[in-house]
């Protein structure tokens, strides 16, 4: 609880110091709903049958031996459960979990702080692990492989590098993308796992087990609708499961039915193939106003009002993976399905501005980059 006598503010002026305290704790009420949700065992990991397989004799093979596993690399796009993973293995094995990510570890020093403070068959785990720099990379290479870091104290001819041992551990890294992982760092873990995307069964039994958490009675087919409409990812089902729940509660009784379902996902505009307003908007601007592409990216990211990372990291994939949008070498292109999905006509296929996914023009357009 907040105690607003001791924050100082007038009436008139809204209190900035409030506002963040008010936004702290509501990001850390969203944070602590997303890890109530988190599996803590191996056996209620949901999908992802073949990595769970391959974990479980890493695992339990461990185990049999009483010494730390090997390092592991989870990779695959967000949102598949890569630190939900992190968080059972350390869970399994019986071990305190450390966290941290590779943008927040930008000096050898920083890494050296927080090996150095590892205690014997520790869980380390490492976020976005492709985006360490340089330097703490490096000493990440010695620490894996001998368990031990060299920390350098002064500088010049003065400098002395002093040899640090450091307790057998196990270091988890997770990546979306693997292909960025110099080979020396890569080739250091002994287990590699890549999770794919989930299929609506699956994320319908992620779902029913969220809403079982949350204490939500949901019947199957609105559960197999959310997952439907989720990407297929478990972080998509989950949030949207939560702000059915919200309308349920405010508009529809307390009850999640089949129509309070179908009401809450067009409020939040998610629509029967998972897209969003950002999606339709990237879709709708390829059609109408670009007749279809080719359009380079950054001149399809203006037409949004989007920053063009958003649209190639956020956007792009999914509608490339839903058969909606194609790249060639020439720019952006809408498939025949987009138009279909958008219900406009798509132009005749002899138009000037017509293309197709096999554009073998030999290079790319410069303009339209």
């Amino acid at each position: 609880m907040i105690e607003h006598s001791n924050v100082s503010g007038t009436e008139d002026e809204p209190n900035e110091t409030l506002q963040r305290i008010v936004g702290a704790e509501a990001g850390a009420l969203d944070r602590a709903a997303e890890g109530a949700l988190r599996p803590r065992e191996l056996a209620d990991f949901v999908g992802q049958k073949k990595v769970r397989e391959q974990l479980s004799l890493v695992l339990d093979a461990a185990s049999m031996r009483g010494t730390p596993p090997e390092h592991m690399l989870l990779s695959g796009p967000p949102g598949l459960g890569k630190t939900t993973l992190a968080m059972i293995i350390a869970h399994e094995l019986g071990a305190p979990l450390k966290i941290t990510s590779g943008p927040a570890v930008q000096h050898a020093g920083d890494l050296a702080a927080i090996l150095s403070s590892l205690e014997e068959g520790e869980v380390l785990f490492i976020d976005e692990i492709h985006r360490l720099a340089r330097p703490a990379e490096e000493m990440l290479y010695m620490a894996m492989e001998d368990f031990r870091v060299d920390v350098v104290v002064g500088k010049g001819v003065g400098a002395t590098a002093i040899p640090l041992e450091l307790p057998p551990f196990t270091a988890v890294g997770a990546t979306t993308r693997a292909g960025m992982l110099p080979s020396p760092l890569r080739d250091r873990f002994g287990f590699t796992g890549h999770l794919d995307y989930y299929t609506a069964d699956e994320l319908a039994r992620v779902i029913a087990r969220s809403a079982t958490r949350l204490e939500i009675d949901i019947d199957p087919k609105s559960a197999h609708e959310i997952a439907s409409r989720s990407r297929g990812t478990p972080r998509i089902a989950n949030r949207l499961l939560r702000r059915v729940r919200d309308y349920a509660q405010v508009r529809g009784g307390g009850t999640i039915t089949m129509d309070s379902t179908l009401e809450a996902l067009t409020v939040y505009e998610v629509d029967p193939r998972g897209l969003d307003r950002l999606d339709r908007a990237v879709l709708k601007a390829l059609c109408t106003k670009f007749a279809g592409g080719p359009v380079g990216l950054s001149t399809l990211a203006i037409a949004v009002g989007e920053e063009t990372e958003t649209v190639e990291t956020v956007v792009e994939p999914f509608l490339v993976r839903e058969g909606l949008l194609g790249r060639t070498p020439r720019g952006r292109i809408a498939t025949p399905a987009a138009w279909e999905h958008l219900g406009i006509e798509a132009p005749p296929s002899d138009s000037p501005q017509g293309a197709t996914l096999f554009d073998d023009s030999g290079r790319e357009d410069r303009r339209f980059s």
